[in-house]
């Protein structure tokens, strides 16, 4: 990444004083490209990652912007909108940091989820505004926030902006502003709806295009795991069991699965925290918080919502779904492996499609992607013992009489020891008193071959659940799992309709199978679990192989099969 010293820049004193402050000496190249366009009133369409530092690229001329004329006093002058309540409020909280040596500069947030009172309170004294555009269209039908005075708006991560749907709130939002004013705009992509806009409402903009270099992952270990279908939740489970305390974000598509997910990790004792849209303000704020104060080490969340994640210490990455585009993969990735340290991304697929659709992701990043074979029980049992092994070597490595209960429990041990028991079966019962027994329920998982159970003779079940409640074969399999006892690799083929799921049973426990499934919760709704009369036995078959079925893949698309 090229850069610049800000003092090569014209910048005011006050804001060099704050970046000293900050302690940033270097300009990137999109902030030493973009900052004097923008300082001489050009509108520029800025083009680059995430990461490239383009909140200082808009934000250092967006507070020299601000007039100090005290007459403006609680009208915005710059308005600043973002796709999230999290980047509107990270970036309102750079925009203070550049302008504390100016009592004149008066930024405020505005989002979703938040009293409106206090934002009401806020704007009447505010200058420069940043905003989600539903709460800023809020403010405007209030009138509690005026742009008749407005000299500049950022639309930044546009993008994301246009995708979530907010177009219409932009473009009312664009006509309420005076006609001489400035406009930039800021976008990883550009896709045709963001030319359209800009052709619209933007005054000959100059393109500032920052090209994704290959220094932004080659810190970063990449590697993905095959994972047979339905198998995923276990999978994953596996993954961070063996991947012990580290620091550590799981992406998913939907925000259905982020809670999937985070109820899954909770169950099996992994204790973890989704974030997405749906939350209210005070449960996101709760959970970055934990996370960025490290109190809290697993994070579940989608692309958008992780967009306001600025956290050094991330020591891994995990994609439980293949991200939908090459801009996301390289987002997600790039959460990790921060300020010259090093890190790990892993992406779970299941199927050759999935598999593939990696692949071009990384032919597109040039990225090196391997192949790794996931973590067996005993991998995770190695892991805790090296885990536990470690604190107590730590614990007895302290100087002497560094805890007096290490010289009360020392002499108790000797006791034991002058009573006739050797120093390791004393060592070993102390251990299973507070470890309990060794036995781990963990289980190895391996990708499904169609010849797993070679001419093996099932039966058909069907559940009164399927497509239009948005079922997915891994809540299938699990609840069949947790049920029956039954193991995933004895589940045959999951065939997923709209209102009801077909699935293979082994002949002989088809009885035991529906008895158990009684009144058996999926999603949380109430199911029926019947015999299915309309065949004989079928033959084992690869799963998603059902005639006119519909497969449901893990990013929830229906596919119909022909």
């Amino acid at each position: 990444m090229n850069l610049t010293p800000f003092d090569q820049l014209s910048l005011l004193p006050e804001i060099r004083r704050a970046l000293d402050d900050l302690g940033f000496e270097n300009a990137t190249e999109i902030q030493a490209r973009s900052i004097p366009l923008i300082q001489s009133g050009q509108d520029i369409i800025g083009r680059s990652q995430t990461g490239t530092g383009k909140t200082l690229a808009f934000g250092i001329p967006a507070v020299e912007r601000i007039n100090s004329d005290g007459h403006e006093r609680g009208r915005a002058q710059v308005l600043i909108l973002c796709p999230t309540r999290e980047l509107a409020v990270q970036a309102c909280d750079e925009l203070r940091k550049l302008s504390r040596h100016l009592p004149y500069v008066r930024p405020a947030d505005v989002y979703g989820g938040a009293p409106m009172d206090r934002q009401i309170a806020r704007l009447k004294t505010a200058n420069l505004v940043v905003g989600t555009p539903g709460r800023v269209m809020d403010h405007l039908r209030r009138r509690t926030l005026r742009l008749d005075r407005l000299r500049m708006i950022v639309l930044d991560e546009a993008d994301e902006m246009l995708s979530m749907g907010f177009r219409e709130d932009i473009e009312t939002i664009l006509t309420e502003t005076p006609e001489e004013r400035q406009t930039v705009l800021f976008s990883a992509t550009m896709p045709p709806d963001i030319l359209t806009l800009t052709e619209a409402y933007q005054r000959q903009p100059v393109m500032v295009q920052v090209e994704a270099r290959q220094e932004t992952v080659e810190n970063i270990e990449q590697y993905y795991y095959e994972v047979p279908m339905g198998r995923k939740l276990d999978a994953l489970e596996l993954v961070l069991k063996a991947n012990g305390d580290r620091m550590t974000l799981i992406f998913s598509n939907t925000k259905r699965m982020v809670d999937d997910i985070t109820e899954r990790l909770n169950h099996v004792g992994i204790r973890a925290e989704g974030l997405h849209g749906d939350m209210k303000q005070s449960q996101r704020t709760r959970v970055m918080d934990s996370f960025k104060q490290g109190r809290l080490s697993v994070l579940v969340a989608t692309d958008v919502a992780a967009r306001g994640i600025d956290v050094n210490d991330i020591e891994t990455v995990i994609n439980y779904d293949v991200p939908q585009s090459a801009e996301y993969y390289v987002h997600r990735i790039g959460r990790t492996g921060r300020a010259g340290k090093s890190g790990r991304a892993f992406t779970l697929c299941s199927g050759r499609r999935q598999a593939g659709e990696l692949m071009n992701i990384a032919r597109i990043t040039r990225s090196r992607v391997t192949r790794a074979e996931l973590p067996t029980a005993e991998d995770v049992r190695e892991q805790k013992k090296r885990r536990i092994t470690g604190e107590l070597i730590s614990l007895m490595d302290r100087e002497e009489g560094a805890s007096a209960g290490m010289t009360v429990y020392a002499a108790w041990a000797r006791e034991l020891a002058e009573a006739g028991y050797p120093p390791e079966r004393i060592a070993a019962a102390v251990l299973l008193l507070h470890l309990g027994e060794p036995a781990d329920d963990t289980e190895d998982i391996r990708p499904a071959r169609r010849e797993r159970l070679p001419g093996g003779s099932y039966r058909k079940i069907a559940i009164d659940i399927g497509r239009n409640q948005r079922v997915a074969p891994n809540h299938i399999v699990s609840a069949l799992a947790g049920r029956t006892g039954i193991s995933g690799r004895e589940i045959g083929k999951i065939e997923i309709y709209d209102d009801r799921t077909v699935v293979g049973i082994p002949e002989g426990r088809v009885d035991e199978v529906v008895e158990a499934m009684r009144g058996c919760k999926i999603v949380g709704r109430p199911t029926v679990t019947s015999h299915c009369h309309e065949d004989g036995p079928a033959r084992v078959s690869a799963p998603g192989r059902g005639r006119n079925s519909r497969r449901l893949d893990s990013r929830g698309d229906t596919r119909r099969r022909h």
